[in-house]
C-alpha cells in the first residue's frame, strides 16, 4: 500500500475529527429546541435518507454478512449518541468532548476483551493516566460526586471505543458506502426504539420546536457530521487500524474545546486544565509501541498498512 494513500486516510481522519469536535457547541444550543433522544432521532433518520440516495444502488447488490455488520456498528453508534446527546443537556462542551476522548484509552482493552490480544504496559499506563484526568476533569474539589451529565457521557465513551473496534473488524470486507449506510440506518433504527420507551416512562418528555438554529444543527449534523463522516471513516479504516484511527480522534477534544472558547466563551478551571491535559496525555502513552502487537482478528492484511505493530 502506498505511503500517499496512508497519508490521505489519516488527513480524512483529521477532517472527521475536527468536524466532530465543532458540532458538540452546535448540538448544545440545539437541545434548547429539542429533546436529545429525538434529536439523534431526527439527526440519524435525515443522514440514512441521504446515505441512501448516494448508496442504495450499491448496497442492493451486498455480501453476505453486511447487514449484520450494519447492526453490530449501528447499535455502537446509537448507543454512543444517545448517552453524549442526552449527557450535553448536563455538561458542557468541552468536559463532554474530553471525556468522549476516553473512547482513545478503552481501544486497547477493548481488543484485549473481544480478541484476546496481548495487554500492553502502555495501555495500561494510558489508562490509569486518562483515568486520573478524568477524576479532576469531573470531580469537584472536596467532593466524590460525579455529575449526571459526565457520567452519561461516560457510557458513551465506551459505546464509541465499541464502534471503533467493530468498524476497524468489518470495513475491510464490504465498501464504504454500503456499510456507513447500513449502520446509520441500523442507528436510527435502535433509537425510534429508544424514543417511545424514554417518552411513555417520563424518562424524557418529548420536545420539538422548529427553529433555524434546531434546522442548521440537524443539518450540519447529519449531513456533514454523520453522512458524510462516517463514510469517510470507513472508507479511511480500511488502510490504517483501529488504534491509530483512535488517537487521530485524540483531536476531538481540542477542536472541541477550541469551538466552545470561540462560541460560548467557556473556559476550563486550572483543576479541569489538567484533568483535559493528563486524558490527551493517556491517548498518547497508551498509543505507544513497546513491541510488535498484533491486527484486528478478521481484518486482511490492507487492513493495517505498517504490519502487525499497528495495532
Amino acid at each position: 500500500m502506498s505511503v500517499s494513500l496512508r497519508v490521505k486516510a489519516d488527513l480524512a481522519l483529521v477532517f472527521v475529527s475536527l468536524t466532530w469536535g465543532a458540532t458538540f457547541v452546535v448540538i448544545k444550543a440545539a437541545l434548547a429546541d429539542a429533546s436529545p433522544i429525538l434529536f439523534v432521532l431526527l439527526r440519524f433518520a435525515l443522514a440514512s435518507a441521504l446515505l441512501m440516495l448516494l448508496f442504495a444502488r450499491r448496497a442492493r447488490m451486498r455480501p453476505p454478512g453486511l447487514a449484520r455488520a450494519g447492526v453490530i456498528i449501528g447499535g455502537f453508534l446509537c448507543a454512543g449518541y444517545l448517552f453524549q446527546t442526552v449527557g450535553l443537556v448536563y455538561t458542557t462542551p468541552t468536559k463532554s468532548a474530553f471525556i468522549t476522548a476516553l473512547s482513545v484509552v478503552l481501544v486497547p482493552l477493548l481488543l484485549v476483551v473481544v480478541f484476546r490480544q496481548r495487554l500492553r504496559l502502555s495501555a495500561v499506563a494510558g489508562v490509569a493516566t486518562a483515568t486520573v484526568g478524568l477524576y479532576f476533569l469531573t470531580v469537584p474539589p472536596g467532593t466524590f460526586t460525579v455529575e449526571r451529565g459526565d457520567l452519561l457521557t461516560l457510557f458513551c465513551a465506551v459505546a464509541f471505543a465499541g464502534h471503533i473496534v467493530a468498524v476497524g473488524h468489518y470495513a475491510p470486507r464490504y465498501g464504504a458506502g454500503a456499510l456507513a449506510m447500513w449502520q446509520v440506518a441500523a442507528a436510527m433504527v435502535f433509537a425510534a426504539l429508544v424514543m417511545p420507551v424514554a417518552h411513555t416512562t417520563g424518562l424524557e418528555p418529548a420536545v420539538l420546536n422548529w427553529t433555524p438554529r434546531l434546522i442548521f444543527a440537524l443539518v450540519v449534523t447529519a449531513a456533514l457530521a454523520t453522512a458524510l463522516a462516517f463514510s469517510v471513516q470507513t472508507w479511511a479504516q480500511r488502510f490504517t487500524s483501529p488504534t491509530h484511527t483512535a488517537l487521530i480522534y485524540s483531536l476531538e477534544p481540542v477542536f472541541a474545546a477550541l469551538t466552545s472558547y470561540l462560541v460560548f466563551a467557556e473556559r476550563l478551571s486550572s483543576r479541569g486544565l489538567l484533568g483535559a491535559g493528563l486524558i490527551l496525555a493517556g491517548v498518547v502513552v497508551a498509543e505507544l509501541r513497546t513491541g510488535p502487537a498484533p491486527g484486528v482478528p478478521g481484518a486482511p492484511a490492507s487492513a493495517n498498512p505498517n504490519g502487525p505493530d499497528r495495532v
